[in-house]
């Protein structure tokens, strides 16, 4: 891997078939390629998992300044956990554990701050063409500087001692979070995928090493569920170059790792909700995202997720309770400067699903309400205001709205859709 031009790491006896293959994925389907890059969002997180010194040589060691640390992180308390896994980072300056710490809080605070961690985006199709805002140049260099660091220590470690299962797994961390940047930062899809595939390799080994590896089962356990729901012609094609994939096999896996009682298993219930999600199992999905709300109650994106799921499932009226509830804690100072106005988008669609329009105008309108909102989630809360407004014959506020949507950034899709309307009232 060379993170400095953001090339992809090779995986272990690549081949030139072996490439045109993943091509093949990431051109033909790409869906399934992109849901691997979103769910290694949470996969990446297993490199926080800390064990007891009885449990070594298994991942690193357990400290309260490591677990105060992590406690913030899925808080969201990013400007609190950085330094802290920096201070961490300066105590163990060879251990690549620390290092992948602290490069997956740096990363996880840019996609957040750009708009890159919102699950709603994830659940279909449109993902594709939604790209998060420009991540700052000196963010970039430092995710690629601490990918270099991470490397060089796993790399010398494995030339010490190539069964080293912790720096194979460190190793395919460092991958599975670099495959995560390439994709979602630099939309390099090629790139990314070939990260990906080489953070699978490095855990299979560790598996093949230590079956016990609880925590390998992530990585691997989420590219078994995306190569099991390729196309059959694709789904073959991968078979041949050593990709095999079954969608049960990953959820099994997935299980495991959250039901398996440690830190990572946070990370799995993260990742098996995204992808129940998918598969529409609902109920399974929300007993996971409601054990982590209540266990991380500053993060407002998970009790979000509660919402959204129960929207999903049919249970309007507990979905609109928990939006209003979520909302509410913004208000009251509950989630810090944290974008917690995607309740009151969630809201708002809920409402203009139930046909009541007013409702969801003034749903939509909260957006506006709440400190410093996300300019993607502000423009498309506009946009949908000023269509509830024209759609209740209230052409003067839907205009107003529509003007709104292109004082912000005048060369989204919103704002293309907002002249439209400014020409011609939006009907349905």
């Amino acid at each position: 891997m060379n993170p400095a031009k953001a090339n992809p790491t090779k995986p272990r006896a690549q081949t030139r078939p072996h490439a045109e293959l993943l091509g093949r994925i990431g051109f033909t389907w790409t869906i399934p390629a992109v849901l691997l890059l979103v769910s290694l969002l949470a996969s990446a997180l297993a490199s926080g998992q800390t064990q007891t010194v009885a449990d070594a040589p298994r991942g690193a060691l357990r400290d309260p300044q490591t677990d105060a640390a992590f406690d913030h992180f899925y808080n969201m308390e990013y400007d609190r956990a950085i330094p802290e896994f920096e201070k961490i980072l300066e105590k163990r300056p060879k251990d690549p554990f620390a290092v992948n710490h602290l490069l997956m809080a740096v990363l996880m605070r840019n996609l957040y701050e750009t708009g890159g961690m919102n699950t709603g985006d994830y659940s279909n199709d449109s993902f594709i063409g939604h790209a998060p805002r420009p991540t700052d140049q000196k963010v970039k260099d430092r995710i690629k500087e601490l990918a270099r660091r991470a490397e060089a220590l796993e790399e010398q470690q494995l030339k010490e001692n190539p069964k080293d299962v912790n720096a194979l797994y460190c190793r395919g961390v460092t991958r599975a979070q670099f495959a995560v940047y390439t994709g979602l930062v630099e939309r390099a899809w090629f790139s990314a995928l070939r990260n990906a595939v080489g953070a699978r390799h490095d855990h299979e080994h560790v598996l093949e090493l230590d079956p016990d590896y609880v925590d390998a089962k992530m990585v691997v356990g989420t590219h078994n569920y995306v190569v099991g729901n390729l196309p059959w012609s694709v789904k073959v094609a991968a078979a041949l170059a050593g990709l095999s994939g079954s969608k049960e096999k990953g959820l099994e896996y997935l299980r495991e790792v959250a039901e398996s009682g440690g830190e990572t298993s946070v990370d799995a219930k993260v990742m098996l909700s995204l992808l129940l999600r998918r598969e529409h199992k609902y109920d399974e999905a929300l007993g996971y995202m409601q054990d982590l709300a209540t266990k991380y109650p500053k993060n407002h994106l998970f009790l979000t997720e509660v919402a959204n799921l129960d929207r999903a499932a049919g249970r309007l009226d507990e979905a609109e309770a928990v939006y209003r509830k979520v909302w509410q804690n913004g208000r009251e100072g509950k989630y810090d400067k944290l974008h917690y106005e995607m309740a009151a988008w969630g809201l708002g669609e809920l409402l203009r699903s139930k046909h009541d329009l007013a409702g969801a105008a003034t749903a939509y309108e909260l957006v506006n309400d709440a400190p410093n909102p996300d300019p993607d989630i502000l423009q498309k809360a506009n946009l949908a205001a000023g269509e509830m407004y024209d759609l209740l014959q209230n052409r003067d506020l839907a205009m107003k709205r529509y003007e709104t949507v292109l004082a912000g950034n005048a060369n989204t899709g919103p704002a293309d859709q907002a002249r439209r309307y400014i020409k011609e009232a939006y009907r349905e």
